[in-house]
């Protein structure tokens, strides 16, 4: 009974998400049709109808839980079916220096993101939040991080409203960087991995690009992600509050990296039929699509009219550094 009710309050938003992944993938058929190659992935495109029909219809209450379900749970599963697209090879090829490299990027942008916040004249509170979602993983570090820190509900409405679309924006200049510095598909990967704010949008950015870069990318990303456990727990230890704050074992590692790697491994050891591969990729391109439906169904422009100055200057100037230690990163590594 329980779970018929509960798939009732999912289905409008179900239906909306997939009407708009439909949609995005016939435009993105007809843009091949048209021009002859994809310029714009079908994932951009249906980011960009969610963004337009949340901004200029809304988004009724019987869509949310729908939504919601789409753009967490079913990125989850997404993303635990692409692990099965990299072998441990991939992960060897990455090697050590990158991992290094990932955890100095985070901690160097968490440290001049913060710097940048208050040197505009933002409280310590705010600055920590847009230097966390900044460098780990958007909103979802916002939101973790803010009862560490005590964070004013306003402070934290403020962070995820900026955060929400400049990860969005972010997502269409990319592409353009990729072709303007003439990256390859493997450093496009480590550069949107170590830049790009939340899973989804690296999906989105990289898929241009080819599936090493969305592979890579992906990597990268769980990788700064998975930072976020170790960062709270500093923050607790910072603020005094070791005994008060007990940040669940989910939160600190997510089931969907511990998936993600299982089905990594389950590759590298030939324990995945070579059959199986192409209907695992087919299955988690769509559900992404899904996912990047959802996600700009999550976004209203017109929220960015709410946040201040100050925050969408220490936001812009943040992300140019992360940004900067992405490029610096590919020259070491080169």
């Amino acid at each position: 009974m329980f779970f018929k009710a509960h798939l009732k309050s999912l289905l409008p938003g179900l239906f909306l998400t997939t009407a708009i992944a439909l949609i995005a993938k016939l435009v993105e058929q007809a843009e091949r049709s048209l021009f002859g190659h994809g310029w714009i992935e079908s994932l951009v495109f249906a980011i960009l109808l969610g963004v337009v029909v949340r901004s200029v219809f809304g988004l009724a209450k019987p869509f949310h839980d729908g939504v919601r379900f789409c753009g967490k749970t079913v990125l989850e599963i997404a993303i635990v079916f692409l692990g099965a697209s990299i072998s441990g090879q991939a992960l060897g090829q990455a090697g050590f220096g990158l991992i290094v490299a990932i955890v100095l990027v985070v901690c160097a942008s968490l440290f001049l993101s913060f710097h940048i916040g208050r040197a505009l004249g933002l409280s310590r509170h705010l600055s920590m939040l847009v230097a966390c979602g900044n460098s780990i993983c958007g909103n979802s570090a916002i939101a973790a991080t803010a009862p560490v820190i005590s964070a004013k509900s306003d402070d934290v409405a403020a962070s995820i409203a900026f955060t929400a679309v400049l990860g969005v924006l972010f997502v269409f200049v990319l592409p353009l960087v990729h072709v303007g510095l003439g990256l390859s598909a493997a450093q496009y990967g480590i550069f949107s991995g170590l830049t790009v704010y939340a899973v989804p949008q690296v999906l989105a950015a990289t898929a241009p690009a080819g599936a090493l870069a969305v592979q890579i990318g992906t990597l990268v990303k769980l990788i700064r992600v998975l930072m976020l456990g170790p960062v709270i727990f500093t923050l607790a230890l910072m603020g005094g509050r070791k005994r008060e704050v007990r940040l669940p074992l989910a939160q600190m590692v997510p089931w969907f990296i511990v998936g993600f790697v299982a089905m990594m491994a389950a590759r590298s050891f030939g324990l995945i039929p070579e059959i199986a591969l192409e209907p695992m990729r087919t299955i988690s391109s769509f559900l992404t699509i899904l996912a990047m439906a959802a996600l700009g169904l999550s976004v209203d422009i017109r929220s960015v009219m709410h946040v201040g100055g100050r925050v969408i200057v220490a936001a812009l100037l943040s992300l140019l550094v992360l940004c900067a230690l992405g490029l610096l990163v590919l020259v070491i590594l080169a």
